[in-house]
């Protein structure tokens, strides 16, 4: 988990941390409202701080569907609501995952899953059984050079010895306005 700090005036001008209590993620709560309040972020490659990490940290009261959801409605609100429609890249578990977390109006505005898997894409669309609508959305799935930006990449990084990272670099695209990373 990386760590991020700011100046005690922007801290304040943001905010208090939410301390509803156990459960809630008020460091992400807090690092989404600096976002929202115009804050920016800037990677520093040197370790400047220590972690410690222990079995009875409150970070662990915060349940992983939690986070996702506040992770999922920050895409909506900051991202997928400018787009009229987009490409989720991963056919896979995390792509579908993504897709049934997302808004009716914005389950509508993806116009395909893409990857790189062959047995993926000859299956050709990836069907929403759990959808009340009828019939059941189905969505194309195809290879990446033939799908279309924006993309929403549910791909972790440094995961394929490079490939992803290639495939993705050889189609020229600028971060934040052809594709965003959700992984």
């Amino acid at each position: 988990m990386p760590t991020w700090f700011c100046s005690q005036e922007w801290f304040s001008q943001v905010g208090k941390f939410d301390e509803s209590g156990k459960g809630v993620p008020e460091d992400l709560l807090f690092f989404y409202h600096h976002l929202r309040k115009g804050g920016g972020v800037f990677l520093v490659e040197q370790c400047l701080l220590l972690y410690r990490y222990h079995p009875y940290a409150a970070t662990h009261s915060v349940l992983e569907s939690t986070i996702w959801q506040h992770r999922v409605q920050f895409l909506e609100e900051r991202a997928l609501q400018h787009w009229t429609s987009f490409t989720i890249w991963n056919a896979g578990k995390q792509g579908r995952k993504l897709y049934r977390s997302l808004s009716p109006v914005n389950q509508k505005k993806v116009v395909a899953f893409c990857d790189v898997d062959e047995n993926k894409i000859k299956k050709g669309f990836y069907s929403y059984e759990d959808s009340e609508e009828r019939p059941k959305p189905k969505i194309p799935i195809r290879h990446f050079k033939d799908a279309d930006p924006p993309f929403v990449i549910c791909v972790k990084l440094d995961l394929t010895g490079g490939t992803f990272e290639e495939n993705l670099e050889s189609l020229n695209l600028q971060e934040g306005l052809d594709y965003l990373h959700f992984s």
